[in-house]
Protein backbone atom coordinates (compact mmCIF):
# COMPACT_ATOMS: atom_id res chain seq x y z
CA UNK A 1 0.00 0.00 0.00
CA UNK A 2 2.72 2.51 0.80
CA UNK A 3 4.51 1.49 -2.34
CA UNK A 4 1.36 2.21 -4.19
CA UNK A 5 1.39 5.37 -2.68
CA UNK A 6 4.56 6.56 -2.88
CA UNK A 7 4.77 5.66 -7.11
CA UNK A 8 1.63 7.79 -7.23
CA UNK A 9 3.07 10.45 -5.49
CA UNK A 10 6.28 10.05 -8.03
CA UNK A 11 3.40 10.41 -10.67
CA UNK A 12 1.86 13.05 -9.54
CA UNK A 13 5.37 15.06 -9.07
CA UNK A 14 7.04 14.11 -12.48
CA UNK A 15 7.63 17.23 -13.53
CA UNK A 16 9.57 17.99 -11.09
CA UNK A 17 11.39 15.23 -11.06
CA UNK A 18 12.11 16.25 -14.83
CA UNK A 19 13.73 19.72 -13.38
CA UNK A 20 15.60 17.56 -10.98
CA UNK A 21 16.83 15.30 -13.68
CA UNK A 22 19.89 17.37 -15.25
CA UNK A 23 21.00 17.70 -11.26
CA UNK A 24 21.38 14.01 -11.09
CA UNK A 25 22.80 13.62 -14.14
CA UNK A 26 25.93 15.83 -13.51
CA UNK A 27 26.33 14.41 -10.46
CA UNK A 28 26.40 10.84 -11.99
CA UNK A 29 28.99 11.74 -14.83
CA UNK A 30 31.28 13.94 -13.29
CA UNK A 31 30.87 13.16 -9.37
CA UNK A 32 29.84 9.60 -8.95
CA UNK A 33 31.44 8.04 -12.45
CA UNK A 34 35.04 9.50 -11.77
CA UNK A 35 34.97 7.40 -8.01
CA UNK A 36 35.84 4.10 -10.21
CA UNK A 37 39.79 5.88 -10.41
CA UNK A 38 39.78 6.20 -6.61
CA UNK A 39 41.73 1.91 -7.16
CA UNK A 40 44.83 3.53 -8.40
CA UNK A 41 45.35 4.46 -5.45
CA UNK A 42 46.50 1.07 -4.94
CA UNK A 43 48.18 0.76 -7.87
CA UNK A 44 51.44 1.63 -9.12
CA UNK A 45 49.42 3.64 -12.01
CA UNK A 46 51.07 4.29 -15.29
CA UNK A 47 49.37 6.23 -17.72
CA UNK A 48 50.02 4.65 -21.16
CA UNK A 49 49.07 0.98 -19.22
CA UNK A 50 45.89 2.65 -18.03
CA UNK A 51 43.87 1.90 -14.59
CA UNK A 52 43.62 -1.88 -15.66
CA UNK A 53 47.33 -2.45 -17.31
CA UNK A 54 48.77 -0.55 -13.82
CA UNK A 55 50.69 -2.84 -11.06
CA UNK A 56 48.66 -3.52 -7.98
CA UNK A 57 50.56 -2.17 -4.91
CA UNK A 58 48.15 -2.95 -2.24
CA UNK A 59 48.93 -0.17 1.03
CA UNK A 60 52.32 0.94 -0.18
CA UNK A 61 51.43 4.32 -1.59
CA UNK A 62 49.71 4.53 2.19
CA UNK A 63 52.33 3.45 3.98
CA UNK A 64 54.73 5.95 1.71
CA UNK A 65 52.07 8.80 2.71
CA UNK A 66 51.71 8.17 6.53
CA UNK A 67 55.68 7.93 6.35
CA UNK A 68 56.30 10.60 4.62
CA UNK A 69 58.27 13.63 6.49
CA UNK A 70 56.34 16.37 4.76
CA UNK A 71 53.12 14.68 5.20
CA UNK A 72 52.44 15.59 8.72
CA UNK A 73 53.25 19.35 8.52
CA UNK A 74 50.45 19.21 5.50
CA UNK A 75 48.12 17.85 7.80
CA UNK A 76 48.89 19.40 10.59
CA UNK A 77 48.79 23.13 8.40
CA UNK A 78 45.24 21.59 7.24
CA UNK A 79 43.59 21.12 10.69
CA UNK A 80 44.69 24.20 11.62
CA UNK A 81 43.75 26.35 9.19
CA UNK A 82 40.29 24.73 8.62
CA UNK A 83 39.63 24.99 12.61
CA UNK A 84 40.40 28.48 12.55
CA UNK A 85 37.49 29.29 9.53
CA UNK A 86 35.10 26.64 11.35
CA UNK A 87 35.77 28.23 15.01
CA UNK A 88 35.36 32.14 13.85
CA UNK A 89 33.33 31.67 10.47
CA UNK A 90 30.97 29.46 11.60
CA UNK A 91 28.92 31.89 14.00
CA UNK A 92 29.69 35.08 11.75
CA UNK A 93 27.28 34.11 8.95
CA UNK A 94 24.52 33.55 11.87
CA UNK A 95 25.36 36.95 13.68
CA UNK A 96 24.80 38.97 10.17
CA UNK A 97 21.71 36.99 9.47
CA UNK A 98 20.40 38.48 13.36
CA UNK A 99 21.87 41.73 12.68
CA UNK A 100 20.14 41.96 8.88
CA UNK A 101 16.70 40.48 10.32
CA UNK A 102 16.80 43.81 12.90
CA UNK A 103 17.08 46.41 10.67
CA UNK A 104 13.74 47.64 9.56
CA UNK A 105 14.97 50.25 7.02
CA UNK A 106 14.39 48.51 3.78
CA UNK A 107 16.93 50.32 1.27
CA UNK A 108 19.68 49.86 3.90
CA UNK A 109 18.78 46.86 4.58
CA UNK A 110 19.51 45.43 0.96
CA UNK A 111 22.29 47.48 0.79
CA UNK A 112 23.89 45.78 3.10
CA UNK A 113 22.71 42.18 2.17
CA UNK A 114 23.97 42.85 -1.40
CA UNK A 115 27.32 44.19 -0.11
CA UNK A 116 27.90 41.09 2.07
CA UNK A 117 26.43 38.93 -1.17
CA UNK A 118 28.79 40.70 -3.84
CA UNK A 119 32.45 38.68 -2.83
CA UNK A 120 30.96 34.93 -2.79
CA UNK A 121 30.05 35.51 -7.19
CA UNK A 122 33.98 36.71 -7.55
CA UNK A 123 36.55 34.14 -7.87
CA UNK A 124 39.30 33.19 -5.99
CA UNK A 125 41.70 34.94 -8.47
CA UNK A 126 40.40 38.14 -8.34
CA UNK A 127 39.80 38.03 -5.06
CA UNK A 128 43.70 37.06 -4.30
CA UNK A 129 44.66 39.84 -6.61
CA UNK A 130 42.57 42.44 -4.71
CA UNK A 131 44.31 40.68 -1.14
CA UNK A 132 47.66 40.97 -2.92
CA UNK A 133 47.06 44.77 -3.78
CA UNK A 134 45.29 45.90 -0.49
CA UNK A 135 48.37 44.19 1.62
CA UNK A 136 51.25 45.20 -0.55
CA UNK A 137 53.64 46.69 1.89
CA UNK A 138 54.12 49.38 -1.05
CA UNK A 139 51.05 50.55 -2.30
CA UNK A 140 48.51 48.69 0.19
CA UNK A 141 46.31 51.72 2.07
CA UNK A 142 46.60 49.07 5.10
CA UNK A 143 50.84 49.56 5.16
CA UNK A 144 50.41 53.49 3.93
CA UNK A 145 48.66 54.02 7.52
CA UNK A 146 51.25 52.06 9.18
CA UNK A 147 53.85 53.94 7.40
CA UNK A 148 52.35 57.29 8.19
CA UNK A 149 52.11 56.47 11.97
CA UNK A 150 55.98 55.66 11.69
CA UNK A 151 55.60 51.46 11.28
CA UNK A 152 57.65 49.61 9.18
CA UNK A 153 55.48 48.17 6.44
CA UNK A 154 54.78 44.55 6.99
CA UNK A 155 54.55 42.13 3.44
CA UNK A 156 51.83 40.11 5.13
CA UNK A 157 51.11 37.81 2.67
CA UNK A 158 54.81 36.53 2.54
CA UNK A 159 55.04 36.60 6.54
CA UNK A 160 54.10 32.88 8.38
CA UNK A 161 52.91 34.64 11.25
CA UNK A 162 50.16 36.69 9.14
CA UNK A 163 49.55 34.08 6.65
CA UNK A 164 46.80 31.86 8.79
CA UNK A 165 44.63 35.01 9.67
CA UNK A 166 44.70 36.23 6.11
CA UNK A 167 43.51 32.88 4.71
CA UNK A 168 40.59 32.94 7.68
CA UNK A 169 39.76 36.45 7.72
CA UNK A 170 39.39 36.35 3.66
CA UNK A 171 37.78 33.25 4.11
CA UNK A 172 34.93 34.72 6.38
CA UNK A 173 34.97 37.94 4.27
CA UNK A 174 33.96 35.99 0.54
CA UNK A 175 31.39 33.56 2.34
CA UNK A 176 29.49 35.18 5.49
CA UNK A 177 27.00 37.08 3.31
CA UNK A 178 26.08 34.35 0.69
CA UNK A 179 25.90 31.48 3.86
CA UNK A 180 23.56 34.07 5.88
CA UNK A 181 20.84 33.38 2.99
CA UNK A 182 20.07 29.88 4.95
CA UNK A 183 19.82 31.65 8.32
CA UNK A 184 17.69 34.24 6.99
CA UNK A 185 15.28 32.00 5.56
CA UNK A 186 14.89 29.62 8.48
CA UNK A 187 14.35 33.11 10.40
CA UNK A 188 11.86 34.49 8.00
CA UNK A 189 9.81 30.93 8.73
CA UNK A 190 9.47 31.80 12.42
CA UNK A 191 5.92 32.47 13.88
CA UNK A 192 5.65 35.89 13.74
CA UNK A 193 2.75 35.38 16.89
CA UNK A 194 5.81 34.59 19.20
CA UNK A 195 6.87 37.95 18.67
CA UNK A 196 3.70 39.77 19.24
CA UNK A 197 3.11 37.75 22.01
CA UNK A 198 6.43 38.76 23.55
CA UNK A 199 6.26 42.29 22.72
CA UNK A 200 2.92 41.99 25.12
CA UNK A 201 5.03 40.85 27.85
CA UNK A 202 7.15 43.80 27.28
CA UNK A 203 10.36 42.02 26.44
CA UNK A 204 12.92 43.70 24.88
CA UNK A 205 14.58 43.06 21.00
CA UNK A 206 17.52 41.84 22.43
CA UNK A 207 15.27 38.94 24.86
CA UNK A 208 13.36 38.38 21.40
CA UNK A 209 16.57 37.09 19.57
CA UNK A 210 17.93 35.07 22.68
CA UNK A 211 14.69 33.97 23.48
CA UNK A 212 12.79 33.37 20.27
CA UNK A 213 14.87 33.50 16.99
CA UNK A 214 17.92 31.78 18.16
CA UNK A 215 15.73 28.74 19.62
CA UNK A 216 13.82 28.87 16.63
CA UNK A 217 16.78 28.29 14.17
CA UNK A 218 18.81 26.07 16.17
CA UNK A 219 17.65 22.89 14.42
CA UNK A 220 19.15 24.63 11.10
CA UNK A 221 22.65 25.58 13.14
CA UNK A 222 23.01 22.01 14.49
CA UNK A 223 22.62 20.82 10.87
CA UNK A 224 24.48 23.50 9.39
CA UNK A 225 27.60 22.39 11.70
CA UNK A 226 27.50 18.80 11.16
CA UNK A 227 27.42 19.44 7.11
CA UNK A 228 30.66 21.84 8.20
CA UNK A 229 32.27 19.36 10.56
CA UNK A 230 33.91 17.04 7.32
CA UNK A 231 35.32 21.35 6.04
CA UNK A 232 38.20 20.13 9.13
CA UNK A 233 39.86 18.21 6.60
CA UNK A 234 39.01 19.63 3.61
CA UNK A 235 40.46 22.78 2.45
CA UNK A 236 39.79 25.76 -0.21
CA UNK A 237 42.26 24.93 -2.64
CA UNK A 238 41.28 28.22 -4.97
CA UNK A 239 42.07 29.75 -2.11
CA UNK A 240 45.23 29.10 -0.72
CA UNK A 241 46.54 28.38 -4.18
CA UNK A 242 46.38 31.84 -5.08
CA UNK A 243 47.60 32.99 -1.92
CA UNK A 244 50.38 30.94 -1.32
CA UNK A 245 54.02 31.51 -1.76
CA UNK A 246 57.68 30.08 -0.82
CA UNK A 247 57.95 31.89 2.36
CA UNK A 248 54.81 30.40 3.89
CA UNK A 249 54.82 27.13 2.28
CA UNK A 250 55.99 26.03 5.75
CA UNK A 251 52.35 27.35 7.34
CA UNK A 252 49.96 27.29 4.53
CA UNK A 253 50.73 24.14 2.40
CA UNK A 254 47.68 22.00 2.88
CA UNK A 255 46.43 18.78 1.31
CA UNK A 256 44.97 20.13 -1.53
CA UNK A 257 48.04 22.09 -2.66
CA UNK A 258 49.98 18.94 -1.52
CA UNK A 259 48.05 16.77 -3.89
CA UNK A 260 48.10 19.30 -6.87
CA UNK A 261 52.04 19.02 -6.15
CA UNK A 262 52.60 15.24 -6.25
CA UNK A 263 49.85 14.48 -8.38
CA UNK A 264 50.22 17.11 -11.37
CA UNK A 265 53.37 18.48 -10.82
CA UNK A 266 55.44 15.07 -10.16
CA UNK A 267 52.88 12.88 -11.93
CA UNK A 268 52.88 10.85 -9.00
CA UNK A 269 49.26 10.00 -9.71
CA UNK A 270 49.00 6.86 -7.03
CA UNK A 271 50.18 8.60 -4.25
CA UNK A 272 48.09 11.36 -4.77
CA UNK A 273 45.30 9.59 -5.27
CA UNK A 274 46.10 8.14 -1.84
CA UNK A 275 46.06 11.08 0.09
CA UNK A 276 42.57 12.36 -1.47
CA UNK A 277 41.30 9.32 -0.49
CA UNK A 278 42.60 9.48 2.95
CA UNK A 279 41.11 12.96 3.26
CA UNK A 280 37.58 11.91 1.99
CA UNK A 281 37.50 8.93 4.37
CA UNK A 282 38.69 11.23 7.72
CA UNK A 283 36.25 14.03 6.07
CA UNK A 284 33.39 11.20 5.82
CA UNK A 285 34.18 9.96 9.72
CA UNK A 286 34.39 13.66 10.62
CA UNK A 287 30.50 13.98 9.55
CA UNK A 288 29.47 10.67 10.87
CA UNK A 289 30.82 11.46 14.25
CA UNK A 290 28.99 14.91 14.60
CA UNK A 291 25.75 13.64 13.27
CA UNK A 292 26.24 10.89 16.11
CA UNK A 293 26.85 13.32 18.83
CA UNK A 294 24.21 15.54 17.81
CA UNK A 295 21.64 13.16 17.70
CA UNK A 296 22.63 12.17 21.67
CA UNK A 297 21.87 15.83 22.27
CA UNK A 298 18.85 16.75 20.25
CA UNK A 299 16.68 15.32 17.34
CA UNK A 300 18.51 17.49 15.24
CA UNK A 301 20.45 15.40 12.75
CA UNK A 302 20.76 14.98 8.97
CA UNK A 303 19.85 11.43 8.59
Amino acid sequence: MKRGLLLKSYAQHKYFFLMLLPVLVYYGIFHYGPMYGVVIAFQDYQFLKGVSGSPWVGLDNFRELFGGLYFGTVLRNTLIINFYKLLFGFGAPILLALLINEVRVKWFKKTVQTISYLPHFLSWVVLAGMLIEILSPSRGPINMVLTMLGLEPIFFISEPSWFRTILVSSDIWRSIGFASIIYLAAIAGINPEMYEAAEVDGISRVQKIWHITIPSIAPVIVIMLILNSGSIINDDFEQVFNLLNAKVMGVGDVLSTYTYSEGLLKMNYSYAAAVGLFKNVVALALVLTANYIASKLSDDTIF
